[in-house]
């Protein structure tokens, strides 16, 4: 239970401007640069841990005998190193602070007297989550990327961690400069025949500050890693670490790597550490799971990245592991072609790797030149991939990747210039085009589904028909009436856009609206049929309207009424290729293809033009695992981070909510223009970071 402060005093205008920072200290309110006559209105006053910026805080706080809550990151801060990033995790500590073992913090003391570190449930939630800390790579920072660098020698590895010059966790940890010249002593005496790896400092590689090791000449068997790695990619390769106070000592315990401490680091003097200098508080012997459940469970708070809420540690790991996780995907240079100015803000988004570039060109020329110079993947929107282009790419040894639109796409239409929220990204084809096997053909059909991930996917998928999330979660303009007799069955058939490319490539004997909808009232004279244009030709954007039609096939047409309206009143749904035979799979309903959607072929629908290469049979999780939980990925423009499919239903469910109010079609382009160019701006700001 996060302890709550009442009213606060702050006298840090960068600690004001930090989002969140009211619910991470539990405070009602925050006064900044409070006087005293108000002090006796604050319930305590906060600063930025023992530095020296706090020293006022300090001494506002010790001269009205108010408590003073030293605030500092945590131990899982951020994706990037960037100031502009707000922490998703702080500690909050009134006795001390964890890196000054000068005097007691309340980390210490939590690890030395509390009464749930016995506590079974905690233990165990703990050496779940230092497993999945480890197996995803998450650490304090999570920019640095996972392959390990060339200079990296061979063979048995010890490692020793550099730390900034004059750091407060150094001082604190009772340490200065001859305790870095002892751990690198050590680690040659102990081990004689492996080579020593000096870790730098992210903050001495990038020159803002010096170290202790950086920079000297420490001989033959010393090599000195002046790159950004990540830290348990690292471990991975290292027999024992040698650490004064850095954190990276408490992420090679959580990986099983022996570490010994030349400072009286906050993981030290615990049992698990041999130390070199003496802890005489700290008289617990500590098991691994019970230092977890105190440094990474019990005494940071932590801010979801998306709500702004307080949340649990977990949710936290697993935003971070999510976004190392599509980091590691990324880790390419991407050079995109022909991609229309408004996308290019969106794209670089979805494709961004720290470390990696992604480039735009307008002629095949270009793009060459760049897979030549970069050892760029070629990128291109999946219609305007044109075998001329795929056989130029093809003859050059150029790799050229399909992007699209995802299944949960926005609350906005594509051609309202509205930006996507999910994206697809194929090296093998495309999911609309079934002349050949795409990624997501080829994850259903050899995949394996354990049931973790089918539970997942079947609580997505009460979700999504709880929310009434689709594709695109246009607002009603328009309720639906139906003239269907009591009992008669009502067959929906959904419309689709003209020269879509899902109609060109995966459609054969009927392959347009009026061709399907004369085909569906004559397998079913006696069905109420319910015709829905797609909502890009209702817009005027795109065409496939349906004029002048004598004896239309349909009973009703309907506009702009939400998807999810339709199928609660549809008992079946008939359709070429389009995605709403997915949606409509999700909420149990029958399904009859034409063409040859993703989602035919798999034993779920009923197919006009079955194809032979789809020989799995599926369960409809499986469906939605492969379709929804892999082949995406997932991106909040509110929070501008990857998200995961849960994260976007309740954003796209809740921007549904607040676009209730129709625009016209001009105001909803110059918005989404806006939005875009908002997302430049904010990707220049980070490039720029």
């Amino acid at each position: 239970m996060t302890e709550r402060w009442g009213s606060v005093g702050l006298f840090s205008a960068g600690m004001l401007r930090l989002r969140g920072l009211a619910e991470l200290l539990g405070a009602d309110q925050l006064r900044f640069r409070p006087g005293d006559r108000v002090a006796r209105e604050l319930d305590a006053v906060a600063g930025w841990g023992h530095k020296a910026t706090a020293a006022r805080a300090r001494e506002y706080a010790r001269r009205h005998g108010l408590p003073y809550l030293a605030l500092e990151d945590g131990f899982l801060r951020s994706v990037g190193l960037a100031a502009s990033e707000p922490p998703l995790s702080l500690v909050v500590d009134d006795l001390g602070i964890y890196y000054d073992a000068r005097g007691p913090s309340r980390l210490e003391a939590l690890l030395q007297t509390d009464a749930r570190l016995t506590d079974a449930a905690l233990l165990e939630r703990a050496e779940r989550f230092r497993a999945r800390m480890v197996a995803s790579g998450v650490s304090k920072y999570n920019h640095a990327p996972e392959e390990l660098p060339g200079e990296l020698p061979g063979g048995e590895l010890v490692l020793v961690v550099d730390q900034t010059y004059d750091d407060a966790s150094v001082s604190g940890a009772l340490a200065d400069a001859r305790s870095f010249d002892r751990a690198l002593e050590c680690a040659l005496d102990e081990h004689p025949k492996a080579q020593v790896v000096v870790k730098v400092h992210p903050a001495t590689v990038a020159g803002k500050k010096r170290g202790y090791l950086a920079g000297r000449e420490h001989g033959s068997r010393v090599t000195s890693l002046g790159v950004d790695v990540s830290p348990q990619a690292l471990l991975r390769r290292v027999r024992h670490a040698y650490v004064v106070s850095s954190q990276l000592g408490l992420e090679a315990l959580l990986a099983g790597v022996p570490v010994t401490c030349f400072g009286q680091a906050f993981y030290a003097g615990w049992g698990l550490t041999t130390d070199q200098v003496a802890s005489p508080r700290r008289t617990r012997r500590l098991q691994l799971s019970e230092l977890v459940a105190g440094a990474l469970l019990l005494y940071p708070r932590y801010r979801h990245p998306l709500s702004g809420q307080s949340c649990e540690a977990e949710a936290v790991l697993e935003h971070l592991a999510l976004q190392r996780g599509v980091f590691a995907e990324n880790s390419r240079n991407f050079v995109c072609f022909g991609m229309s100015y408004w996308k290019r803000p969106f794209v670089r988004r979805y494709l961004r790797s720290p470390g990696r570039c992604v480039r735009f060109v307008a002629s095949p020329a270009e793009l060459g030149t760049e897979a030549d110079v970069r050892g760029a993947t070629g990128v291109v929107w999946a219609s305007r991939k044109s075998p001329q282009l795929e056989a130029w790419a093809g003859a050059r040894g150029v790799p050229l990747w399909s992007m699209e639109d995802g299944f949960l796409r926005s609350a906005g239409l594509g051609s309202d210039l509205t930006a996507p929220g999910s994206l697809v990204l194929d090296p093998d084809g495309i999911y609309y085009d079934p002349s050949r096997a795409s990624r997501l053909e080829e994850i259903l059909q050899h995949a394996s589904f354990g049931p973790g991930e089918l539970e997942r996917a079947a609580a997505l998928r009460k979700m999504i028909v709880a929310s009434g999330v689709s594709k695109y979660n246009l607002p009603s303009r328009e309720p639906l009436r139906l003239g269907a007799r009591p009992g008669q069955r009502v067959v929906l058939v959904p419309g689709q856009v003209a020269d879509d490319a899902s109609v060109r490539l995966g459609t054969q004997s009927i392959g347009d609206n009026l061709a399907l909808l004369r085909a569906v009232r004559g397998a079913n004279p006696d069905a109420y049929l319910l015709y829905k244009p797609h909502p890009d030709v209702l817009s005027g954007n795109r065409a496939g309207a349906l004029h002048g039609v004598v004896e239309p096939p349909w009973d009703a047409l309907v506009g702009q009424v939400p998807l999810s309206a339709c199928l609660a009143l549809s008992h079946e749904v008939h359709t070429m290729t389009s995605l709403v035979g997915f949606e409509a799979l999700l909420r149990g309903l029958p399904v009859v293809t034409y063409g040859q959607p993703f989602y035919a072929g798999w034993g779920l629908t009923r197919d006009h033009a079955p194809l032979a290469r789809r020989t799995r049979r599926l369960q409809l999780d499986e469906l939605v695992a492969g379709a929804l939980l892999r082949y995406p990925r997932y991106v909040s423009w509110s929070a501008r981070c990857f998200v995961s499919a849960e994260d976007k239903v309740r954003e796209l469910q809740e921007a549904g909510r607040r676009d209730r109010v129709p625009l016209p079609r001009l105001a909803i382009k110059l918005r989404s223009l806006a939005r875009s160019g908002a997302e430049w701006w904010h990707g220049r700001e980070l490039r720029r970071a």
